[in-house]
């Protein structure tokens, strides 16, 4: 039996490849290749387009796929949703589709835009948030370069942005957050109540997590005299309690823990005042909770 698993083509191609190497999926793809091999016999993976994937797992061509929150919402596709990896082209952040328009545009708020047009490649998104807002405007899709369109061609966009730049840069500025959106690890309904698919699923989500959870985690090894430990453990914030062990050194122990990486040039100083010597930090691959 294998696991029929689509991997999202485009922007979170890249990103995507390399959380299957940390979760510890080795993915290899050829120049013109769709079919990217993977080493794990039971997983038979596609390279699919984003936008598509949901639509492929509804239909049970795929049994499982990474893809957006968007696009699911987009597709309206009725799938499960085990499990949330918060990773994009270009961080560890969620993304969003903005309403945006000309720098130069007397729109303020989405009222404005009652008998407008608005261009995007997220059309079901788009109309959903007019209805919300009970606003009547003309949705069409755009097939591309959709920044340049506003205002010349239409009054407003509506695009997908994780830093904002490209909008700046074509001179835009945004009027509202349309929807927030992450990556998710989808199956389809028979799949996930077939017992073995289901299980490999699971694997699969909880090895990515650990993956992604490890990204901004660095573990930290060092050796303490032991009349001073307790001023060391005081300086050290901890997944959990550190772990302590004997040194063959009479009155030293070493203590291993993890902390968020984005602490680390500020306790070590810390620690070394604290009394700790031989201090190692090293890189994580995973963190399963």
């Amino acid at each position: 039996m294998k696991l029929k698993l689509g991997l999202p083509k485009g922007s979170l191609q890249d990103s995507t490849f390399n959380m299957m190497e940390k979760a510890g999926y080795h993915v290899k793809l050829g120049s013109r290749s769709y079919l990217p091999s993977i080493d794990d016999d039971q997983i038979e993976a596609l390279l699919i387009r984003a936008q598509e994937m949901s639509r492929y797992v509804e239909q049970g061509v795929l049994d499982a796929g990474l893809t957006g929150r968007d696009w699911i919402l987009e597709n309206r596709s009725d799938v499960v949703e085990v499990a949330d990896l918060i990773y994009a082209k270009q961080g560890l952040r969620p993304v969003r589709w903005v309403l945006a328009v000309h720098n130069d545009s007397p729109v303020k708020t989405v009222k404005d835009l009652e008998g407008k047009r608005i261009a995007t490649e997220a059309v079901n998104l788009t109309t959903d948030y007019l209805k919300k807002h009970k606003v009547d405007a003309h949705v069409e899709f755009s097939w591309g370069a959709t920044e340049i369109k506003a205002p010349k061609l239409v009054d407003a966009i509506v695009e997908l942005t994780e830093t904002g730049s490209s909008l700046r840069a074509n001179n835009l500025r945004i009027v509202d957050v349309v929807v927030e959106s992450t990556t998710k690890l989808i199956a389809n309904k028979a799949a996930w109540q077939d017992p073995w698919k289901k299980s490999k699923i699971e694997i699969l989500a909880m090895l990515l997590k650990g993956a992604i959870a490890a990204q901004e985690m660095v573990g930290l090894k060092m050796n303490v005299p032991e009349d001073k430990l307790d001023q060391v453990l005081k300086a050290l914030p901890a997944l959990r309690n550190p772990t302590l062990s004997k040194l063959a050194q009479k009155g030293w122990c070493a203590v291993e823990t993890i902390i968020a990486e984005h602490t680390v040039r500020e306790i070590i100083p810390k620690l070394r005042q604290a009394g700790a010597e031989g201090i190692i930090e090293y890189p994580l691959n995973k963190v399963i909770y």
